[in-house]
């Protein structure tokens, strides 16, 4: 069995792990010019890290994180105006940079990335599925795999364009990092915020003297501007703290990540020998949190669904895939808009009043329910 896996991120590496241990060849395919390094801190747990455990990854998570010892937020002067200490319950969460996650997932798989391509057509009968890709080559398989984002170009090829699935969720977001030792010194291993209304800033050393950084802003308008460095110094640049400095060091895309917050609700997850994976077919949002354990999850559910299937018809096992993942996608989903205006909170009023329940949730026991709160289902998914 071959199959092609359009997008060489977290849940395409990660299908692509399971496919090549159960025998199957596999060609992977990423539009990037090559590996994406960096991108924004993320806390990867629940049923993605359960499924890295029993794939043996672990031990090299562990390698690669930047625990986390208090999350914080403070003034434009860098005040500190609430703080959590981080106890046992939020210690079950590996922080580390998403590109992180992503290389020690590449970092198993055998097959070799096709960089700066990505899938120009798509043809499919009963006996398989035809590619055609940018670089004008034509590859056969008997699966076709849309892990490749929330722009997904096979979703688009496939399924309709773009605008039918992603849902808007009003905000910008930005990440980046720089090489500042004095700053990484001052902010250490705690993960401190400043939120005005509507803008949010982050900052979190994350070793050799680098500083990760996470934006979001409030924008009606979708549209990504034509210079993303400027708009963020023009938004961000007046709040003071260490923001003036690390925004004179912002640099361009690809270094600087920057897109729209959305969602994907794609009522169709797969036709004929054709799947979409991660967030191509479920992005739960930034605000959500759970998109990479998701996408490794879902890697292990669809993995776990074809190795069950005949070699003919593969979309019995397409169609448990989706009903398996559905519900919990739709879950965190909720999840996510719920917490948004948390995130980059509308009103002072609704950070004052978000800055009191930190401080409650650093009273005992509270920590638990805290992050139970923002962990929903999925625990039954890897069996």
């Amino acid at each position: 069995m071959k199959a092609i896996v359009c997008g060489a991120g977290i849940a395409g590496t990660a299908l692509a792990w399971h496919l090549e241990r159960a025998g199957w060849d596999v060609e992977l395919v990423e539009r990037a010019p090559a590996f994406r390094e960096g991108g924004y801190m993320i806390d990867f747990y629940g049923p993605g890290l359960e499924a890295a455990g029993r794939m043996g990854l672990r031990p090299r998570l562990e390698e690669v994180r930047h625990p986390v010892n208090e999350i914080g937020y403070v003034d434009g002067s860098g005040r500190q105006t609430s703080r959590l200490a981080v106890k046992a319950a939020f210690a079950e969460a590996v922080s580390l940079l998403r590109g992180d996650l992503a290389r020690v997932l590449a970092e198993q798989v055998r097959a070799p990335v096709r960089y700066g391509t990505t899938v120009a057509a798509v043809r499919q009968d009963d006996g398989g599925v035809e590619v055609e890709l940018t670089d004008g080559t034509r590859h056969e398989a008997d699966l076709l795999v849309g892990a490749d984002g929330v722009h997904s170009r096979v979703r688009e090829l496939v399924f309709g364009p773009e605008e039918r699935f992603v849902r808007y969720l009003g905000h910008h977001v930005a990440a980046y990092a720089v090489e500042d030792e004095d700053l990484s010194r001052r902010v250490g291993p705690r993960y401190r915020m400043l939120t005005v209304p509507h803008l949010m800033a982050g900052a979190y050393a994350v070793g050799g003297n680098r500083l990760a950084l996470l934006f979001l802003r409030h924008e009606p308008d979708p549209a990504v501007p034509a210079d993303p460095a400027a708009s963020l110094r023009e938004h961000f640049g007046h709040l003071g703290w260490i923001l003036p400095k690390v925004l004179g060091a912002c640099p361009q895309p690809p270094e600087l990540y920057y897109d729209q917050v959305t969602q994907v609700e794609a009522p169709q997850w797969s036709s004929g020998r054709v799947v979409l994976l991660g967030d191509a077919c479920q992005a739960v949002s930034l605000f959500a949190g759970h998109g990479a354990s998701l996408a490794v999850a879902a890697a292990w559910v669809l993995a776990g669904e074809l190795g069950a299937a005949s070699s003919g018809d593969l979309s019995p096992a397409l169609d448990r895939y989706a009903a398996r993942m559905r519900p919990v996608v739709a879950d965190v989903q909720a999840l996510g808009r719920r917490f948004l205006p948390w995130m980059a909170p509308p009103s002072r009023l609704r950070i004052t009043a978000r800055d009191w329940l930190l401080r409650l949730a650093s009273l005992p026991g509270a920590d638990r329910l805290f992050m139970n709160s923002l962990t929903p289902g999925g625990h039954r998914l890897i069996k």
